[in-house]
């Protein structure tokens, strides 16, 4: 990020840039930050802009070829193509002698850094990867638009902020939105007013249940549960699959952390999915919450999920009471304490 801003305030640019990764808010901002940057307000002339699959390669270089109209660049904005994961050899081959009177920016969610497009981007331009942000970073962040709006915040609610919404940029920006907009007339945001208007993430519910059950509290567990129910959004039999998905993570962590794994090896290596890497609070969290749990109790916690699920799809049970016995047979196996793994 910082070339991307030096970049911006010399006005000077490379031909070539790859914005890429999961924080979607930052993705988008230095996108509008460098075409406003690269072109004149208003010059729609060598503006160009590309999205999603399929993108005709020839088409695009051939327009990267065509001088600028009264500019000094042409701009090509290409998003969510899916070209940095499939093979682009011609573009690739392209990049390295384009045109020093275009610019290419990309803009991707997933990228295959192995790739011949990858690299070539890298040769002639910047690569940068957005994924999420610490919670160190995000504080600072929010706690910049919180004073800029002339508003305080004490530690505590900020921290409920980020367990109800999680650490997504996009998401926060729009729950802060929401929060400045309700306290208008008010100097400080409370923890009522977070509890008032932030929405409740399902990711982050589902980790406070898993909190719950790791101190064998399933009195609480179970309030989670009917809270997400109360929801309308999320039937009994898809919380059910992502507490289980939750409880194979766990088990994953706990094996990955007795072989020694540090927390950036955990967050590569343990996704169940295996198509995309844990951002570092997932990790943290999980590694946390695997202490709670024995080898053997999180197996057998996964076996009594595919059990109830069977019971359910067979008539045995309803889906509701299911998801209600599996919490309450995972809180009796939460050992109620941390202990070294």
């Amino acid at each position: 990020m910082k070339r991307l801003n030096e970049d911006i305030k010399k006005g000077q640019f490379k031909n070539v840039y790859l914005l890429y990764g999961e924080e979607d808010y930052l993705k988008r901002q230095y996108k509008n930050r460098l075409t406003k940057a690269m072109l004149p307000e208003g010059n729609t002339v060598n503006y160009a802009c590309y999205s999603g699959k399929g993108i005709p390669v020839a088409e695009i270089i051939d327009l990267a070829e065509t001088m600028p109209f009264f500019a000094e660049r042409r701009l090509i904005v290409i998003e969510d193509s899916g070209l940095f994961r499939t093979a682009a050899p011609e573009l690739a081959e392209y990049i390295r002698t384009m045109s020093s009177a275009a610019c290419f920016l990309f803009v991707e969610k997933e990228v295959d850094e192995r790739g011949k497009l990858f690299k070539a981007v890298k040769e002639q331009g910047y690569a940068v990867k957005f994924g999420r942000q610490t919670e160190q970073l995000l504080k600072t962040w929010l706690l910049g638009r919180i004073k800029k709006e002339g508003k305080q915040i004490k530690e505590s609610v900020f921290q409920n902020i980020l367990l109800k919404v999680g650490t997504d940029m996009e998401l926060l920006e729009k729950e802060m939105e929401k929060l400045f907009c309700y306290t208008l007339d008010k100097d400080e945001i409370t923890m009522e007013d977070v509890e008032a208007v932030c929405t409740t993430q399902i990711e982050n519910h589902i980790f406070q249940m898993i909190d719950a059950v790791a101190v064998q509290d399933k009195r609480k567990a179970l309030d989670y549960y009917y809270e997400l129910l109360a929801l309308r959004e999320y039937p009994a039999m898809t919380i059910l699959r992502m507490l289980t998905r939750q409880f194979q993570l766990l088990l994953n962590v706990q094996e990955l952390m007795k072989a020694g794994m540090d927390q950036n090896q955990i967050m590569t290596y343990a996704d169940v999915q295996k198509d995309r890497p844990l951002n570092k609070y997932v990790a943290g969290k999980c590694m946390r919450q695997c202490r709670h749990f024995r080898k053997s109790d999180l197996t057998a916690i996964l076996e009594e999920g595919v059990k109830l699920e069977n019971a359910v799809k067979t008539g045995e049970i309803k889906d509701l009471i299911g998801v209600e016995l599996f919490i309450v047979t995972a809180s009796v196996k939460g050992k109620g304490k941390e202990s070294p793994v």
